[in-house]
């Protein structure tokens, strides 16, 4: 092979590799998810009788994870972000919009706020 040609095939390789690069970091990128704030042993559905937002405190309090409930799905929030947990207890059972970065039913939270 000529050094034209190899210098054209490895600008042809490096270029279809930063390319594939890129696409998979733009498939990584944070997703908006807006639903409503629960836990991740109760879902869609609280066990304990009276105040769903009490049920989810509790069960946070012993161990369970925030979630998060949009449409018929139920994601469970991934962070140990002090501000993020703080929001996440002032904002249970109400609506709530979190960015971040999905994985099967799993978010790994970036922020979270009020859902407007």
């Amino acid at each position: 092979m000529k050094v034209g040609k190899r210098m054209a095939f490895s600008l042809i390789t490096v270029a279809l590799g930063a390319t594939i690069l890129l696409a998979s970091s733009a498939a990584k990128a944070a997703s908006t998810f807006t639903g409503t704030v629960t836990d991740a042993m109760c879902g869609a559905k609280h066990m304990m009788e009276g105040d769903p937002a009490g049920c989810l405190r509790a069960c946070v309090k012993k161990g369970s994870q925030y979630a998060l409930v949009v449409g018929d799905k139920v994601y469970t929030l991934d962070t140990k972000d002090k501000a993020a947990l703080d929001q996440l207890d002032k904002l249970a059972n109400l609506k709530a919009t979190v960015k971040g970065q999905a994985n099967g039913d799993t978010i790994a939270v970036s922020s979270v706020a009020a859902a407007k």
